[in-house]
């Protein structure tokens, strides 16, 4: 139990101007260095996503969590926080840009790193992009630095340095300034981590992800003083945890593989801690979820990809239907494209899926949809009564091509626009491309 007198342990936030700046190269490489150094280090991410954390589960030896100040309330921003008890630095991992947010505040704030980092009291460590610039890189430490909403300030960490005069001549400027240079990462395009359509290619589809990361580590700790960044790392109070994600069920059938890997860890904690059980099968594998279960949950992931052999997974999809005369289905975003008729691939193939919704996706027509959401529900869904109101985000490249069954939410984005994606539900079978966050 965490206690309103004591302090979350030290930390520190790695955040940018915006993204691919270099945040998630040097929070991984950190988080290898530290570790490397003796240190029990928890990770955690902010904003919706699910690939970074699972490279920093690899890199940490610990799982990371998602902390996101639109979606959460402060309670379970807490419990979630409460996860580093124990931990001797946490690494924070920022989005997009330190002070990049919502339009308009959701439920403890815009959802920015800074925003965080200040409620936390982990300084920020920023990271700047120097390719061909080079005192203007001091300077614009200095106004993320000097900004009204700062969070502590720890220093800055130049990536892509060119050569040492290029480092010193930062440098320079940066102690003209009164501003901490942490380190300088010279250019190595041997570290290079693959990517694809949503961001990284997944940490469980890459056999050589320890060897690379080792190598990054070692990387960060030549260029970067891991003492000062240490020395630097800041917390504050931290006041009682607040309550977690109910479970949806007592006995969850949930797919797990790499076409479905997109399960945030505090959803499934917080099933776990109410005492929930989790049963993990894998479609790709062909295996049906456990007829005993009282729930199959299909999470979202790459199923697009792998759109053929899905099809082909007769005892999946047999044992998925066979479930879903009795019991209760539902799938989030990849999980309910799977849940309908059929899904068209980046080729142009339509592969029958398992036909329990009326939903055509076709990925050939590829039109990207992200944003944070905010549902109503109009029908009752597994753990969630009609009228219950949800919070999470969409992200997804494919097209709704049919969609013949009921709604199954009135869903607006972050600024209150009506979002025509309602998710559909048939008798008690549901689903949306709709990614739950917190209720």
């Amino acid at each position: 139990m965490v206690h309103e007198n004591s302090l979350w342990p030290k930390g520190l936030a790695i955040a940018a101007p915006a993204s691919g700046s270099g945040k998630t190269t040097l929070t991984l490489g950190l988080l290898g260095a530290l570790r490397a150094r003796g240190h029990v280090v928890q990770p955690f991410k902010n904003g919706p996503d699910y690939i970074d954390p699972a490279f920093h589960a690899v890199a940490a030896g610990r799982v990371s969590y998602n902390l996101d100040g639109w979606a959460m309330g402060a309670g379970l921003l807490r419990s979630i926080a409460a996860q580093a008890m124990g931990a001797d630095i946490v690494v924070f991992e920022g989005a997009m840009g330190l002070y990049d947010g919502t339009p308009d505040p959701g439920r403890d704030g815009r959802g920015t790193t800074a925003e965080l980092a200040k409620r936390f009291g982990w300084p920020v460590v920023l990271v700047l992009d120097a390719k061909g610039q080079g005192q203007s890189a001091a300077a614009t430490a200095l106004g993320f630095a000097r900004h009204p909403e700062a969070p502590p300030f720890a220093g800055a960490i130049m990536n892509n340095v060119a050569s040492p005069r290029h480092e010193a001549m930062i440098r320079s400027e940066m102690d003209r300034l009164g501003l901490p240079m942490l380190g300088a990462l010279p250019r190595n395009p041997e570290i290079v981590l693959p990517e694809r359509h949503l961001g990284l290619v997944q940490a469980g589809e890459q056999a050589d992800l320890p060897q690379v990361l080792a190598k990054l580590a070692d990387f960060v700790a030549d260029h970067v003083d891991l003492a000062a960044l240490e020395a630097a790392a800041g917390a504050a109070p931290a006041p009682t945890p607040g309550p977690w994600p109910k479970p949806p069920a007592q006995r969850i059938a949930l797919a797990r593989d790499v076409a479905f890997a997109f399960a945030y860890p505090h959803m499934l904690e917080g099933w776990r801690r109410a005492g929930a059980e989790i049963l993990p099968f894998s479609p790709l594998a062909d295996e049906a979820p456990d007829p005993s279960a009282d729930l199959v949950w299909l999470p979202g992931g790459y199923p697009e990809l792998h759109a053929g052999q899905l099809a082909a997974a007769s005892r999946f999809l047999t044992g998925l239907r066979a479930f879903a005369q009795t019991k209760p289905v539902h799938g989030e975003c990849g999980g309910y494209m799977v849940l309908g008729a059929a899904l068209i691939d980046k080729a142009g193939t339509r592969h029958a899926m398992a036909g329990l919704l009326g939903l055509v996706t076709s990925y050939e027509k590829r039109r990207l949809h992200l944003g944070y959401r905010k549902a109503t529900l109009q029908a009752p869904m597994p753990g969630q009564a009609a009228g219950a109101t949800l919070w999470g985000h969409e992200f997804h490249y494919s097209t709704i091509l049919e969609q013949p069954d009921a709604p199954l939410a009135e869903v607006r984005g972050a600024a209150g626009q009506m979002v025509p994606e309602t998710g559909s539900v048939r008798g008690q079978v549901s689903g949306s491309f709709f990614h739950l966050i917190a209720e």
